[in-house]
Formats: C-alpha cells, sequence, structure tokens
C-alpha cells in the first residue's frame, strides 16, 4: 500500500507547527520559563532551537521520508531488525504516555472553554472554576472527550482529518493569541513588568537549565523519534527538508513567544508565582479574563482556539501509535482498527492520571523532556550512522550546498545531545545542581 502524502507546502507546514502548537509552547513554554531563569532560558531556549532543534527536525523528517515507514520500520532499517524494532517500540511506548497525560492537560481546557462560555470568569466564578478543576471525575471526563475527538480525526485519514484541522484552526488560534497580547500589554505596568522578567541573567545559566532549553526546543517541535518519523514519511519527495525545518520551527517560535507576552505579564500582574509549574495557565488566564473589557466572549473564542489546536497534538501521537505499531507484523491482523485500540489505551492510562494531577510535572519531566530527547537521538543516529553519509547528503543536502549540515547531523548534534542527557540523569539522580 502507498505512503499517504501531504497535499501541498502548505498543509505541510501547517500540520508540522500545529502539531507542535497545540501544548509545547501555550501550556509548556510559560511554566518551563518560569520555572528556569526567565530571560537566560529564553535565550537558551532560541539559541538550541537555531543549533540542534531545525537541523534535528531535518534529520528526523528525513530519516521518515528516506525509509518510508514510521518509527519501528525506520530504526528497523537503520539498527537491524532486532535492535531497531525494539528502540521503537520504546520510543512508540513513551509517545503513548505522554499522549495519556496530554490528554488530561488537553481536557482542562475544553474545560475551561465550557465554563467560560456557561458561566464566564468573573470574582464571584474563579472559586467554582477552580472547585470544578481540582473535580477528578470531571476533568476525566472532558478528557475522554478529547481522546474521542482524537480518534475519530485519526479514522478519518491524513488529508480529510489530519490535515483539514491544522489548516483550519491553526491561523485560527494566531488571530486570537495576536489580539489577547494587544489586551494584555495594555493593563497599567503590564510592559515593565514583562521586560523585567525576560531580561536574562546570565549567572543563572547551568546544565538544569540547558538541558530544560534543549527539551523544550525539541518538544516544541515535536522531535521524539516517532511524530517527526511518521509525519516525515508523509513528505514529497521534491520538497526541501531543511527549508520546511526551517519554516516550521519559525512560526512555532513565535508561537511560543506569542504565548510568553500573554500568559507572563498577565501572571506578574497578578502576583501569581511564575514557578508554579504545569498548573500555571490554569491559574493566570480566569483572572486575566475576568479583568478584560469583554472578557467573557474573549475567553470563549481564544479557549475555544485553543483546546482546537491543542487536541492536533493528541491527534499527531495518535497517528503515530497507529502507524508505528501497525508495522509489527503480530499486529497486521488488527491494523484497521489499531486507531480505536490505542485511542482506548489513551483513555485507560489517563484515568489515574486524572485522579492524581500531581504526576503531571514528573511525567512531563521524564516523557516530554527525557524520553522525547532520546528517542530523537536514536532518529538522528538512525539517519547518520545507521542509512549512512550518502542517504543523509540525499535527504537533506541533495545539491551538495550545505556539506557542513551532514556534518552536523552525523557528527555534533548526536554527541552533544547525549552529554546533555546524561547529565540531566545524573543530576536527576544524585539531587546535585
Amino acid at each position: 500500500m502507498s505512503r499517504p502524502q501531504f497535499s501541498s507546502q502548505w498543509a505541510t507546514v501547517l500540520t508540522m507547527t500545529g502539531m507542535a502548537i497545540g501544548l509545547g509552547n501555550v501550556w509548556r513554554f510559560p511554566y518551563m520559563m518560569g520555572q528556569h531563569g526567565g530571560g537566560a532560558f529564553l535565550v537558551m531556549y532560541l539559541l538550541l532551537m537555531l543549533v540542534f532543534a531545525v537541523p534535528a527536525l531535518s534529520a528526523e523528517w528525513a530519516f521518515g521520508r528516506a525509509t518510508g515507514k514510521g518509527p519501528v520500520g525506520a530504526m528497523a532499517a537503520a539498527f537491524g531488525r532486532t535492535p531497531g524494532t525494539v528502540a521503537g517500540i520504546i520510543v512508540l511506548l513513551s509517545v503513548l504516555v505522554t499522549a495519556s497525560y496530554y490528554s488530561l492537560v488537553v481536557g482542562n481546557v475544553a474545560y475551561s472553554t465550557w465554563f467560560a462560555v456557561r458561566h464566564g470568569f468573573a470574582e464571584q466564578t474563579l472559586d467554582a472554576y477552580q472547585q470544578g478543576l481540582g473535580n477528578h471525575p470531571l476533568q476525566l471526563v472532558f478528557a475522554l472527550l478529547v481522546v474521542l475527538a482524537s480518534t475519530l480525526i485519526v479514522i478519518r485519514g491524513l488529508k480529510r482529518g489530519i490535515e483539514l484541522a491544522n489548516v483550519v484552526l491553526v491561523p485560527l488560534f494566531g488571530v486570537a493569541a495576536v489580539y489577547l497580547i494587544t489586551a494584555v500589554l495594555r493593563l497599567d505596568g503590564a510592559f515593565d513588568k514583562l521586560a523585567g522578567f525576560i531580561t536574562p541573567d546570565f549567572s543563572r545559566l547551568n546544565l538544569d537549565i540547558a538541558f530544560a532549553a534543549l527539551g523544550q526546543a525539541c518538544f516544541s517541535v515535536g522531535l521524539s523519534g516517532t511524530v517527526g518519523v511518521v509525519l516525515g514519511s508523509y513528505l514529497r519527495r521534491r520538497q526541501a527538508v531543511l527549508g520546511t525545518a526551517v519554516t516550521t520551527a519559525g512560526l512555532d517560535v513565535m508561537a511560543a513567544l506569542l504565548a510568553a507576552l500573554f500568559v507572563v505579564p498577565a501572571v506578574l500582574m497578578f502576583g501569581i508565582d511564575m514557578t508554579a509549574g504545569p498548573g500555571l495557565l490554569f491559574d493566570t488566564l480566569p483572572h486575566l479574563f475576568s479583568l478584560l473589557p469583554g472578557g467573557r466572549w474573549l475567553a470563549g473564542i481564544f479557549l475555544l482556539s485553543w483546546v482546537s489546536v491543542a487536541l492536533l497534538s493528541i491527534v499527531a501521537t495518535l497517528d503515530t501509535l497507529t502507524t508505528g505499531f501497525g508495522e509489527l507484523q503480530v499486529l497486521a491482523p488488527l491494523r484497521r482498527w489499531l486507531t480505536p485500540i490505542f485511542g482506548l489505551a489513551i483513555a485507560v492510562l489517563v484515568t489515574p492520571i486524572a485522579f492524581n494531577p500531581q504526576w503531571l510535572g514528573m511525567l512531563d519531566t521524564v516523557f516530554g523532556s527525557g524520553m522525547f530527547i532520546l528517542g530523537s537521538l536514536l532518529a538522528i543516529a538512525g539517519l547518520g550512522w545507521g542509512l549512512g553519509k550518502k542517504t543523509t547528503a540525499h535527504e537533506v543536502d541533495p545539491d551538495g550546498r550545505m556539506p557542513w549540515l551532514v556534518f552536523w547531523i552525523r557528527w555534533v548534534i548526536p554527541p552533544t545531545v547525549a552529554v546533555i542527557l546524561i547529565g540531566f540523569v545524573y543530576t536527576s539522580v544524585t539531587g546535585s545542581h
């Protein structure tokens, strides 16, 4: 059976960007920035995005396009059948865990949207909103609705489901975010507080911040050795991998900065702790909308656009699970049923997480950063060393104009990412900083 392909370059970029914007920027970027040094983290993030994330993204896509397969098949082609299959299964299981806890976060956004439309955010409704956010069965219901919607989109296929959803929803989110930034920065003193926070203090830089920034840069563009490989396998042969990666990363950075520009000043204006972690956004937005003129309808529009685009993250991971595990011969008879099967698996996994939301920070550190970087490292090594220099050059530099890129992918990115990953594991185990 032939591999499905994106219908156009614009659809490709929007799909790649939508997968990343969903949660990596709006939910994750502001609290990661708050926990890791503000402006210093931002500078490190932008540097690592350019130096590592863009070439690594090109490599993941090239790996998928060169093999025409998902993570299991691609890694088997690069490392040999048995070790490659095992590696592919491991990174896919990481994606399964990530999809489960992200479904809960997207469910929180869906609940916030419903509350904004039905009750509105005002001083007298904030307590009720927070009580609902802490109602574990209620949040589980919204998470399960997210999983159901994602499953239905993936079942519709690449063009009629995944691609169409991204082309419609990503621009909608951008318009809503720009309007919200304008409203926030008009609050008295908001601009000064933002400027003070993002002014970098480079004395705060350390290995933890470097790892966090690298993890955010990699996660932000969807590096994991899984989703990028599957999406890369949908790329047309004539489409330039590096150029598409640069455009995608640029839009992704823009989305991260848009998120920071309205979340950070709002947090500082309301005196909320920037190091609050995964719950930061849900502590901030209700207060913001309660103060803004027309906050009720503005909250409804923005949160609806956000929950829609956030859904795309789950869609991408579910499609990856279906494609990746569908390459296993033992699952071949079930191939047409894999999407609902993994939708059900995500629903089962999200249940205990919904009743223990304090696990979110730990799960996001281990899987959203650590395991995703490990998976990306395997994919990049699979392209550069498993498939070899000739294939790498053919995929990322077919005209021979950028020999440095092939060198960078083979010799610089893998050892650097490995050192930072090992350093993070060491500091996590020993508790040293």
